[in-house]
């Protein structure tokens, strides 16, 4: 019977406890009444209700698990642990959190509040005004979707729709999104926004205006204090007078850079003029682009598309003193030339195209043959001919943009393959090549300074092989038509004979120094590439396709 006795009193201790122990949970979930001016009932308008009002100074208020809620007039439902309450409306929680409004319910039980009326929600860093707002104190957040404005130090953002997370300090807006600034504005469909990191997470549609950039995308990220970011999936940044656009894009205003990557291009409005890539820089103080990888240049010469390739390339200068420059392996394109060099520049300002390779090495001029020393001469391909030397000149005028010259310096070697024969080449070896263009046709060529010519002869009647003509002079000229040899002038001291074919040996019919270099010529726009470029792998970049 003890043992059953004490089982007894300590089933009642317990009980007792846990009753005590709910009690002061059920306490702690009570909206408690702090002070109202006056109380009174109504059960036929407010069955249930505590009408709480105020009395001079005196205003309500309600307290519940760390918010308290003023007002002039409540009416709190203790049962149901609701109220509603109106009339200058302030409810604070801590010392982070207050917000006025006009009229609130509140559920003491969900902990959520509904207020409705010039909703004024207060942080220290952040300040958010809307029409309607339902604050969810478990959750801890809030949402609005009646249109919102949001204010911190210096930015005003506004949307249709907004969830606030408080301990996150985290937005999200959705539809008609907006961010205006003193330095820039910001549209889009959908942004999270972190106060604290000051930085901008969009999706769908998005437009950043800079006070000189703007940006399209429709994914990346912004920081809008230190206006800087990455854009992902159609992104395009109109810069400097350029559009920059790629898989992903990267801006920062304070360094005046962006970056792109993987299927980039580079437009000059001002100069009608485009570099392809899979890596570019912009660099606006010093008013460079460069671009690497796959790296390519399109400029418009007589209506046509001139096509420059370098491992390296970069474009210079503003609009009026611009330049690209082309570094390693440079390739060039055009319906009716091709060229290759080491190096590049094209001075747009003045229309002159420069093809240069790098120096020889003291030890490379002493050991190497007069044909290894040119083998890496930069070159042009007109038809069947190639032409070469240390340096080559293409120039157009400025204003018309078509081709009006071209001038070779030192080792100049022009070499056509003759079309009647096997293995038979016209050759001219010189010191100095001027060259004219009619209609973007090359018409009239002079070459100068110890010329050498081997040269091979037909009779107009038949076309029967006369002779391989060998010939030295001190000035050259070359008629062409449609980028072939059709007649030779030979001046100042031509010395030369005409051999018949057998008695010249084959090894006498090459000038010194002769290279046919048609395998290297770019037959279509893909041969600009090297097997490595054409191989390439890119990074991948999240988010184009989502």
């Amino acid at each position: 019977m003890k043992f059953f006795n004490r089982v007894n009193s300590f089933t009642s201790i317990f009980f007792l406890f846990s009753l005590i122990l709910n009690a002061q949970q059920e306490e702690k979930k009570i909206i408690k009444i702090l002070q109202a001016g006056s109380s009174s009932q109504n059960e036929l308008k407010f069955p249930g209700a505590n009408i709480l009002t105020k009395i001079a100074n005196t205003r309500v208020h309600l307290f519940h698990e760390g918010a308290l809620i003023k007002s002039d007039i409540s009416y709190f439902y203790p049962k149901k642990n609701f109220f509603t309450a109106k009339g200058k409306v302030i409810f604070t929680q801590g010392d982070s959190l207050k917000m006025t409004c006009d009229y609130i319910e509140y559920d003491g039980e969900k902990k959520i509040a509904f207020a409705r009326g010039n909703v004024f929600l207060e942080r220290p860093d952040m300040t958010l005004n809307t029409d309607s707002l339902e604050l969810d104190r478990l959750k801890s957040k809030a949402y609005y979707q009646t249109g919102g404005v949001i204010r911190d130090e210096n930015t005003k953002l506004t949307s249709k729709t907004g969830v606030y997370f408080i301990d996150e300090k985290k937005y999200r807006f959705i539809d008609k999104v907006n961010i205006y600034d003193t330095e820039y504005t910001m549209q889009s469909k959908e942004l999270d926004y972190f106060t604290e990191l000051n930085k901008a997470f969009f999706k769908g549609k998005t437009k950043i205006i800079g006070q000189d950039y703007t940006v399209l995308c429709e994914k990346g990220n912004y920081n809008t204090k230190l206006q800087k970011g990455s854009f992902q999936k159609n992104a395009i940044i109109f810069y400097d007078n350029k559009e920059i656009e790629g898989d992903s894009l990267f801006f920062e205003k304070e360094r005046n850079y962006a970056s792109a990557t993987n299927n980039v291009k580079i437009t000059d409005t001002l100069n009608k003029s485009i570099i392809n890539g899979h890596f570019g820089e912009i660099f606006k103080s010093k008013d460079s682009a460069i671009i690497t990888k796959r790296a390519i240049s399109v400029n418009i010469l007589e209506n046509d598309s001139l096509y420059i390739h370098a491992d390296t390339l970069i474009a210079l200068g503003n609009e009026k003193n611009r330049r690209i420059k082309g570094f390693y392996d440079v390739r060039i394109f055009k319906s009716d030339i091709r060229g290759k060099s080491d190096s590049l520049i094209y001075n747009e300002e003045n229309g002159i195209i420069k093809l240069f390779k790098k120096p020889l090495s003291n030890k490379q001029i002493r050991s190497f043959s007069k044909s290894q020393k040119n083998e890496k001469n930069p070159i042009l391909w007109f038809g069947q001919n190639q032409m070469s030397g240390d340096t080559i000149f293409l120039i157009s005028n400025v204003k018309t943009r078509k081709l009006d010259s071209l001038k070779i310096l030192g080792n100049v070697m022009v070499i056509e393959k003759d079309s009647l024969s096997n293995d038979g080449f016209n050759q001219i070896k010189g010191g100095v090549l001027n060259g004219l263009f009619l209609e973007s046709k090359l018409k009239d060529v002079e070459i100068k300074k110890n010329i050498d010519v081997i040269y091979y002869m037909y009779s107009e009647e038949n076309n029967e092989l006369i002779g391989i003509n060998k010939t030295t002079c001190s000035n050259l000229l070359m008629e062409f038509s449609e980028n072939e040899i059709k007649d030779i002038s030979f001046f100042v001291e031509p010395l030369g004979k005409v051999y018949p074919e057998k008695e010249l040996p084959i090894n006498e019919r090459k000038l010194e120094g002769f290279i046919w270099r048609s395998n290297e010529k770019p037959k279509t726009i893909n041969d600009l590439f090297s097997e490595e470029d054409l191989n390439i792998i890119l990074p991948k970049v999240n988010g184009i396709k989502e």
